[in-house]
């Protein structure tokens, strides 16, 4: 053919042309020459792979410093305009500000971890009716019978949800007169269970046309629970009932007081005279007094309450009236937990502060 060199064939279609063993002609060459497969791969991926973007996180609290950064004026402009001083003393005292309302919270949760209580005082009515005994042929019941009620509430209780008149107690006992009703049904008991529904009083109903002399004996529900202490180490400490906490504590000073731990193995106490009377030791371990102290708290004496059920009938309106001291739950309390809740004083000066 024309322009061919002698000897040279012409290509047929579908056959690879250049040198034997080299990609064809056009074709993207697969590897770089000189550099193996295994090497190329890696390289490849890491230039295909997108940079990773910051987290969001991150982001947010870098715009967040820059807020804060752009909020401080530059000294060139502090210069030019005398009147932004005022605002300089704003942002300072911003900062103050927040630095104050973060340790206030901080402090709020630490106070709200422990026991807040206030003492109210609580009334206690006390009072029966007398059904006499209806004759034959009459309506109503045959035989003469007395109820006693037993009802109470707070005095200038400031809350709006009333407290039931048993929350207050973990039993209440009735003791009638043993002579009159027997050996099995002259005592009338109440205990507080996990099921125990809240009620406003309570009401004993019995036979009889005679006066009865009863006596009451409410124990109060502390809480935390209290102890009464041992009668020589409650007039040691000078603390009768008390939380184990307290108890604890006004033991720990009494040791601090009379420089009672050792001087040299600080985990030991030496008794004195008093203390060896009422632990039966010479010396023990701090870890130690838990355990002996569990045998010196009894529970605490109950409310006595004397009375006399009348079957007068002039004296069917007379109430007696006790008053008892109790611990009820602070108000700041609430206060507290709903400030440490709410979260809408934050939002609105973050709205604010975005405004600035």
């Amino acid at each position: 053919r024309p322009g061919m060199p002698p000897g040279g064939r012409m290509p047929m279609a579908g056959l690879q042309v250049g040198p034997p063993g080299a990609p064809p002609y056009g074709a993207a060459s697969p590897m770089r020459p000189g550099l193996p497969q295994s090497m190329m791969d890696p390289f490849r991926k890491r230039l295909l792979t997108p940079q990773a973007q910051p987290p969001l996180a991150t982001q947010r609290r870098g715009v967040k410093r820059r807020k804060m950064a752009d909020k401080v004026l530059p000294q060139r402009i502090r210069e030019l305009v005398p009147e932004s001083q005022a605002y300089m003393d704003l942002l300072a005292f911003e900062r103050k500000l927040d630095q104050t309302i973060a340790r206030k919270r901080m402090e709020i949760q630490e106070a709200i971890k422990k026991p807040l209580t206030q003492k109210r005082k609580l009334r206690i009515y006390i009072s029966n009716t007398f059904t006499p005994a209806k004759e034959e042929g009459e309506g109503g019941e045959r035989v003469a019978s007395w109820e006693l009620r037993v009802e109470g509430k707070l005095l200038e209780d400031p809350s709006k949800q009333k407290r039931k008149f048993s929350s207050f107690f973990k039993s209440l006992v009735i003791e009638l007169d043993k002579e009159l009703y027997g050996p099995d049904n002259h005592l009338v008991e109440w205990h507080r269970l996990p099921t125990t529904q809240e009620t406003d009083g309570f009401q004993v109903k019995r036979p009889g046309d005679v006066n009865v002399k009863c006596t009451l004996l409410l124990m109060l529900d502390h809480q935390p629970p209290q102890y009464k202490l041992d009668p020589r180490l409650a007039r040691l400490l000078g603390v009768h009932t008390q939380t184990r906490a307290s108890i604890m504590q006004a033991l720990w000073l009494y040791i601090k007081h009379n420089k009672l731990q050792d001087s040299h193995e600080k985990e030991y106490i030496n008794c004195n005279r008093y203390f060896r009377q009422i632990f039966n030791c010479v010396r023990m371990r701090f870890s130690e007094i838990p355990m002996k102290l569990a045998g010196l708290l009894q529970h605490p004496d109950p409310i006595i309450i004397n009375h006399t059920i009348s079957v007068d009938p002039n004296d069917q309106k007379k109430t007696a009236c006790y008053d008892i001291d109790v611990e009820v739950d602070d108000p700041l309390k609430a206060q507290m937990s709903n400030f440490l809740a709410s979260t809408t004083n934050q939002q609105e000066i973050a709205s604010l502060d975005a405004k600035v």
